[in-house]
């Protein structure tokens, strides 16, 4: 099959799972025999422009003129079978969907985020979860300043969305949501079903995984408040859990994780780590904690735990509930409840349970979240995309 990736990378100064879900499909495909190529977009480019560049860059979010008559050249040089569109914010724009009409080729796209009902795609504002926009048009987010607390930020996301639309849901074939809860809240909010099929991420079989016993708690992921950093922080206040916890990441939240971890001794901040080393922490870990205060669309870091072996505790709303099967391969606790998520890790620690929830775990990895399952869910949409 022939297949063009559309995708505008995210900063590399801070990693993004998004970039990393679709390097891994290339790469899954490549692997297959797939004939894949790539039209991309870099937002580190935006740092290069000249003054007149940068200061257009949001007139473009909405719609770039450019891109489409790039894509549609590109399209009719190749002629794929079919053109797979991942993220267009900030230097693509939907204008690539109105290319694929334009050159007649079969669409999909994964939805990595709430982007098609809430402009900054986290539902998510002012400490809590939002859907003020759900079902209905983006004024609520130009009003709240949603995307980096700037009307005028937030302003090009929500004309993108109400403009833009129905475009994407009349001129996309399938749409991949990463997990159910997902999709049910697409389909509430009035996207079209039948186009909205749940295809999980799915995570490469690592080359460490774990050794009981385990050395810490790990978390791994942004340091951001609506990750749940801070209830974290007051959760292992009062946990006592008899071992470590290791965090590893960064983000606005860094230096105030980093105050707190330099003030107690069962605690350690590592900042920012490479792929390896973050797969050498779960291989050493006793439990994987994702707190997140948001409605996460999906939960990487849960089935790289699954993979390694090893339990997770996470929050039952979001996506966690379809990915943690509460008591058999980890712990799902309140949302946003920080004593509760102190039992849970108190509990998930316990050495004979902890065995069973991550046996467990794994065995749900091999069944659900392999390379092979991947590739046979996204041939399958691309097919009925053709079709």
């Amino acid at each position: 099959m022939k297949v063009l990736v559309v995708h505008n990378r995210y900063r590399s100064e801070q990693p993004s799972g998004e970039n990393n879900v679709v390097d891994q499909e290339v790469g899954l495909l490549r692997s297959a025999g797939h004939d894949v190529r790539l039209f991309e977009r870099r937002s580190d480019d935006i740092a290069s422009m000249s003054f007149v560049g940068k200061a257009t860059v949001p007139l473009r979010v909405p719609w770039n003129s450019a891109v489409r008559t790039y894509l549609v050249e590109q399209l009719r040089a190749d002629r794929p079978d079919v053109v797979h569109i991942h993220n267009t914010f900030p230097l693509l724009s939907p204008s690539v969907v109105a290319a694929c009409s334009d050159a007649r080729v079969p669409a999909v796209a994964t939805l990595h985020n709430y982007g098609m009902v809430c402009p900054p795609g986290t539902l998510y504002r002012d400490g809590h979860v939002c859907t003020s926009c759900v079902g209905g048009q983006p004024v609520p987010a130009v009003r709240h300043g949603c995307y980096r607390g700037s009307r005028v930020a937030t302003l090009p996301m929500a004309l993108s969305t109400a403009v833009n639309r129905r475009r994407w849901w009349s001129g996309i074939s399938r749409f991949f949501c990463i997990s159910g809860a997902q999709r049910e809240l697409l389909v509430s909010a009035g996207m079209p079903g039948e186009s909205l099929v749940v295809k999980h991420n799915f995570v490469d079989d690592p080359a460490l995984r774990r050794e009981l016993p385990g050395e810490h708690v790990l978390y791994l992921g942004r340091m951001t408040e609506e990750k749940g950093v801070r209830l974290l922080m007051d959760a292992w206040s009062v946990a006592d859990v008899g071992m470590p916890l290791v965090l590893a990441g960064t983000g606005p939240l860094s230096d105030e994780v980093a105050s707190w971890a330099a003030g107690r001794a069962d605690v350690q901040y590592l900042g920012l780590r490479t792929k390896a080393e973050c797969q050498a922490l779960l291989a050493r870990a006793s439990a994987v904690v994702a707190p997140s205060v948001w409605l996460e669309a999906f939960g990487l870091v849960v089935v790289e735990a699954m993979a390694a072996g090893v339990p997770a505790v996470a929050p039952a709303h979001g996506a966690f509930p379809e990915l943690v099967d509460d008591e058999v391969t980890g712990l799902l606790h309140p949302p946003g409840d920080a004593p509760a998520l102190a039992a849970a890790l108190r509990r998930v620690v316990a050495p004979a349970r902890n065995r069973e929830l991550g046996d467990a775990a794994r065995l749900r990895y091999e069944k659900e979240f392999t390379p092979s399952v991947g590739l046979d869910r996204l041939l399958s949409g691309y097919r009925a995309a053709i079709g």
